[in-house]
This record gives C-alpha cells, structure tokens and sequence, in this order.
C-alpha cells in the first residue's frame, strides 16, 4: 500500500470515529429532549387533573411533587435497567469476538477483509488493511466493523438514568411552577401557555435531532400534550363534583 492510500485510510478512519462520537452526542442529547418531553407531559396531566378536582395550592403542589419524583426515579430505573441489558449485551459479544480471535485468527482474518471489501475497498488493498488493523488491534477493528461497538465507549447505564432523571425534572419543573406560583385565576391558562411553549421546543428539537420535519413533529408533540391535560382536567373535574 502506498503512503498515500494509508494517509487516506487513517484520514477515513478518523472522520468515521468523528462521525460516530457524533452521532452518540445527538443520541444522547435526543434522549434528554424526550426525558424532558415526558416530564412536562406526565407532571402537566397530574397537576391539570388534580386543579380541576380543588383549587388548594398545598393539595396541587403535593401532587405536583409527587409526580415529579415518582416519574424522575422511573425513567431513571427505567433507563438503567434497559442500558444495563445493552451493555451486557455488548460486553457479551466482545468476549466472544475475544475468543474467536484467539482460536481462529485467520478465518477472522478473512473475515475482516470481507467486511472492507464490502465497504468499497479493492480485494488487494482489503487485504493489506485488514493484516495492519489486526496488527494493531484486531479486537477493536472487529468490533468496530463486526459489531459497530466502539470498546472504550460502552454505554454508561449510571450516566444514562442520571442523565434521563435530570431531563425529566427540568421537563416537571414548567408546568409545577406555572401551576404553583401564579393566582387561581391565571394560573390555568398560564400553565397551558407554558406547556405549550415548552413541547414544541422539545417537540421541534427532537425532529431536527432525527432529521425529521420540524413543524409537524412539534404540531403533534403539542397536540398530544393538550389533549392529555385536557381530557386530565376533565376527569379531574367530574372527581371532584362528585367527590366534593
């Protein structure tokens, strides 16, 4: 291989491994759009139902609080539980790659090569490649090829459920403060303003992060949560005529 077709071959590694830091970056500030999503919803409904069963500010707050912590530590369990079944997941398939590449290094060796071919490299050049890769560190180019698993960037299952706990809070916080601090006579209103502002910043983030259409995706995001404190509101407002 000349020094030009390395050059361009490290060039080409690097740009994938910038490209795959990226793309984990925008996975993870997307969950953190759709924690936050959650959080204004979920909070959003409980506090709009129970507004519509009594105007007691410590009863709303309560309920408020209430849903706020149980709906954090959920999607903070939640989340842990699901990465720590991909991690080990993960962690499974290395170790297996691990062994093969002890017990059969060359048939990995072949098999290495076909992948780069099937990347568009030419049968000599897939060769030479493939032998440097394995020379350098087998186990992380199969990984890498093989399993598409970066294996100093495993995913974080702590990192993940604090990252969707804080998302979730923060989403919470809009409508629970909206509802909480403003008089019985704004505060309805103020809350549905908020909440609506505040989904379809989340709604439009999150198409944009998926490369989706922006203004649909925030329509719809904002659609759904008003028809939830809607409907919310209304049942909380029959409890409370018939349980008052």
């Amino acid at each position: 291989m000349t020094l030009h077709s390395e050059g361009a071959h490290a060039g080409h590694g690097d740009a994938e491994e910038r490209a795959e830091g990226l793309n984990n970056r925008l996975n993870w500030l997307r969950a953190g759009v759709l924690g936050a999503n959650d959080g204004i919803v979920s909070t959003a409904g409980v506090v709009m139902g129970v507004a519509g069963a009594t105007t007691d500010d410590s009863t709303i707050l309560i309920a408020g609080v209430a849903a706020l912590v149980a709906g954090a530590i959920s999607m903070a369990a939640g989340e842990y539980v699901s990465v720590s079944t991909q991690r080990d997941t993960e962690e499974s398939l290395i170790a297996k790659e691990r062994r093969e590449l002890r017990e059969t290094p060359e048939e990995e060796l072949r098999e290495l090569e076909g992948f780069l071919r099937d990347r568009g490299l030419e049968p000599d050049t897939a060769v030479d490649v493939a032998r440097q890769l394995t020379e350098r560190d087998a186990l992380r180019a199969h990984a890498a090829l093989e399993l598409g698993i970066d294996v100093d960037d495993l995913t974080s299952p702590w990192a993940a459920a604090g990252a969707s706990m804080i998302s979730f809070t923060l989403g919470a916080l809009l409508p629970l403060l909206a509802i909480t601090l403003l008089p019985d006579s704004a505060r309805i209103w103020a809350t549905i303003l908020t909440v609506t502002v505040a989904l379809a910043v989340t709604g439009w983030t999150s198409a944009r992060l998926g490369y989706a259409p922006p203004v649909r995706a925030a329509l719809r995001n904002v659609a759904g949560g008003l028809l939830a404190m809607l409907v919310t509101y209304v049942v909380g407002d029959l409890l409370g005529t018939q349980l008052g």
